[in-house]
């Protein structure tokens, strides 16, 4: 699906309160708003649009959010300027950097050098095709951490009725976490239910980590394992390995849950899962 770029300059537009909508787009998910496109008319609902910060404010310029349109273009009357019309698209982000804390236009001009990220002005310009998959790569490597999924149910209810999966700092770690993909694959050790597969290059490497042992019950001199203590977990299955129990869910616990349901798959070791062995147990041979 193509791409385009959504320019913001605060120095020019302030209307957002960025930290409440950094704040919305972390407990629901997204932030719902218009952006005037100009002149572009060659935008469709689906297109990703990434937010670029622009002018010379303090922050600097880069790359500080990703969103989805919502809709074509369609024309709005200016109140500045009568019988005049701007042109917009509604978006929907879903992904928002700090300020500050935006991608610089350094790294996207040495990642993704088919764009101008220097001198790019306005918003709508689609990005050429063949620099999707590196700014993607660009924004998964440098992006927001996903944060873990809460489980709500519908209406209103208490703050302690909300529960989210608490990620600890062997999960966070990304040489613990290397070294447990490079082993056991990027595929969910429970369903096997593998994220680029079933997403492409977005879904690449995406995959919660989770601890086996929980955090409580180690003791001082504990360390940490990343193949034996780590294993991949989808969202769904992560979920359910801590739903409702103080001591997570076992790999084959959960496999054992599905499998009386009837909908255990199977799983195949192949050549590339010998290889990802192969090159684990290089990496811990440096360590």
């Amino acid at each position: 699906m193509a791409a385009i770029i959504l320019g913001w300059n605060p120095g020019l537009w302030n209307g957002w309160n960025y930290e409440a909508v950094m704040e919305q787009v972390a407990e629901t998910g997204l932030f719902l708003d218009r952006w005037d496109v100009g002149r572009h008319r060659k935008i469709q609902a689906g297109n990703h649009a990434w937010l670029l910060l622009q002018g010379r404010g303090q922050h600097g310029r880069g790359l500080i959010g990703h969103g989805v349109v919502m809709s074509e273009t369609y024309e709005v009357p200016q109140r500045s300027e009568p019988n005049t019309t701007a042109r917009y698209i509604s978006v929907a982000f879903d992904a928002l950097l700090p300020l500050g804390g935006q991608i610089p236009s350094s790294v996207l001009s040495s990642e993704v050098p088919d764009v101008a990220w220097n001198t790019f002005r306005g918003s709508g310009r689609l990005i050429p095709s063949e620099s999707e998959p590196g700014l993607q790569r660009v924004w998964r490597e440098h992006g927001p951490v996903a944060s873990e999924p809460y489980q709500t149910v519908p209406g209103t209810y208490p703050e302690e009725a909300v529960s989210r999966i608490e990620t600890n700092r062997y999960e966070r770690n990304p040489d613990a976490r290397r070294i447990c993909l490079a082993f056991h694959g990027t595929s969910c050790a429970v369903c096997t239910f593998s994220f680029e597969v079933s997403y492409g290059d977005m879904g690449k490497d995406f995959i919660h980590v989770h601890h086996v042992v929980p955090v409580s019950q180690l003791g001082s001199g504990y360390r940490l394992d990343p193949i034996a203590d780590l294993v991949p977990l989808c969202a769904n299955c992560h979920a359910m390995a801590h739903r409702g129990a103080g001591t997570p869910r076992t790999v084959a616990e959960l496999r054992r849950a599905m499998a009386a349901a009837g909908h255990l798959p199977g799983q195949i070791v192949d050549d590339t899962a010998l290889a990802a062995q192969d090159a684990a147990h290089r990496i811990l041979e440096q360590r």
